[in-house]
């Protein structure tokens, strides 16, 4: 029986300050769940209903802390009123710089809407980007709404967040940034290792990232929309750089 204690406990990571204290996030739903306990990341409990208890078994990494409830108190544990089968309580990584320079890094300038960044994420995981490099302000990668969009492609791709400017200024890459104005995406000619910065989603790349763009860039417009989403704006310019590639 989950206790009243451990029900707050899991409340409680909906919110920041309390992800942070406790160190702990919020996985839902059976797929995302299943994705994470094949990952490197620990999960130290499981709630849910009966059959997505028993589904997890198949999983070494199962942790043995386990609450069987129903699904009016699934749905008032975390943030996805839908979620009908179950949740994980999981540890943090640290926030730790990657290892190494890959050939390709994602820069978010305060990209601060939740369902693009899990967006984000899902899409540089479709592309083959390991490494996503994100400033202070930009959305905690650790939402429950950022992890729900990302459907699992969080496990595989890290979340850096660290002092842009700083990071771009250290290290040795072509750094390409969209904006209105600038090369046509389609005629790039990219040079590898890269660094592609997308900016804010109403002010675009800051003034201070914006110094240190060697290469700007743009994705022509043929309409007439005032602006692309950030999300699908990431989406087309990885797409003509994964192309280039071939």
């Amino acid at each position: 029986m989950l206790s009243k204690p451990k029900s707050s406990f899991v409340k409680s990571l909906q919110i920041k300050k309390y992800r942070q204290a406790e160190q702990c996030f919020l996985v839902e739903g059976s797929k995302s769940v299943a994705e994470v306990l094949q990952s490197d990341f620990e999960v130290i409990m499981l709630v849910g209903r009966p059959a997505f208890l028993a589904e997890m078994d198949r999983y070494a990494s199962a942790p043995r802390e386990r609450y069987d409830v129903n699904e009016a108190t699934l749905a008032s544990l975390g943030s996805f009123q839908t979620n009908t089968t179950g949740l994980a309580v999981v540890r943090m990584k640290p926030n730790s710089s990657p290892a190494r320079q890959a050939p390709l890094v994602l820069a978010l300038d305060d990209i601060r809407d939740p369902g693009n960044l899990g967006t984000i994420i899902r899409t540089a995981d479709w592309y083959g980007v390991r490494t996503i490099v994100a400033s202070e302000n930009t959305a905690d990668v650790y939402n429950p709404k950022v992890i729900t969009a990302t459907m699992g492609s969080f496990t595989r791709v890290q979340v850096y967040y660290t002092a842009l400017p700083d990071y771009l200024r250290q290290h040795d890459a072509t750094v390409y940034g969209t904006f209105l104005t600038g090369t046509n995406v389609h005629q790039v000619n990219w040079i590898s290792p890269a660094i592609i910065v997308m900016g804010n989603e109403a002010h675009g790349i800051s003034d201070e990232v914006k110094s240190r763009v060697q290469q700007p860039i743009t994705i022509p417009r043929v309409g007439k929309a005032e602006s692309l989403n950030a999300a699908i704006a990431t989406a087309i310019v990885l797409d003509n750089y994964a192309r280039s590639q071939k």
